[in-house]
């Protein structure tokens, strides 16, 4: 069995972005993993506070450039997120995984045996492959929030009002009815093997939610007032 981790909304390059805090864990995780899956929202494009976009994708890439470098038993796996979908960021990953091999990436979603990871945007609405990558040009799209509104953002992630407005916007049931659709619509559910489903996106963790068929697991998010966690599984070697 192969050790893996699945970690997601880590929202590097935003103030708000509390993911300092758990450093040391991730880096235990890493050094111990054999497979480690990104799930998207990494970094917050849209809330960086770099100097420049540009600058912004640069901090990114030389970010996952670093774990590869360094942690080259481990196989890493970053899938792309609504925060993450920036054009030039996007245009960089492939060179990325040409220069390392143990870098993949995902626009959407990746399999691995019975377990699917997934960024998790496909809750916010009935979505189809369409709808999902309409929405996602969307976040391209719109503007780079500026000083003051990023303060503003701050200040309404402090107050927790997100975390307790979180179960009513997002509950369980629909969460899990939504991505088991889409899961459906792209030929990934329980009919075709799919058993574990670990997403982020909705920065409410939990683990061991059952439905029709499917577990599903969320890591929250390491933003201030909210719970948050990395997911360990166990993956079994090719061929057994």
């Amino acid at each position: 069995m192969k050790k893996c981790y699945f970690v997601s909304d880590l929202h590097l390059l935003a103030k708000r972005s509390q993911a300092h805090r758990y450093w040391g864990r991730l880096e235990r995780a890493v050094s111990q993993a054999s497979v480690f899956v990104l799930g998207g929202d990494i970094f917050d494009f849209r809330w960086a506070t770099t100097a420049t976009p540009a600058l912004a994708v640069q901090e990114a890439i030389g970010w996952l450039e670093g774990l590869a470098k360094t942690y080259s038993q481990c196989q890493f796996h970053f899938i792309v997120g609504n925060h993450d979908h920036h054009w030039g960021f996007l245009c960089r990953l492939d060179g990325l995984a040409e220069k390392y091999s143990n870098f993949h990436w995902h626009p959407y979603y990746l399999r691995l045996g019975e377990h699917l990871f997934m960024h998790g945007d496909a809750a916010e609405r009935k979505m189809t492959p369409e709808k999902l990558a309409e929405y996602r040009i969307r976040w391209h799209h719109r503007p780079r929030r500026g000083p003051v509104m990023s303060r503003l953002y701050d200040l309404l992630v402090a107050s927790r009002l997100p975390r307790a407005l979180s179960p009513f916007v997002y509950p369980k049931r629909r969460v899990a009815r939504r991505i088991l659709a889409y899961l459906q619509r792209i030929g990934h559910g329980p009919e075709q093997g799919v058993r574990h489903v670990y997403f982020g996106h909705i920065h409410r963790g939990f683990s061991d939610y059952r439905y029709r068929g499917l577990t599903f697991h969320n890591t929250g998010a390491p933003l201030r007032g909210h719970r948050f966690r990395l997911l360990e599984l166990s993956l079994e070697e090719p061929g057994r």
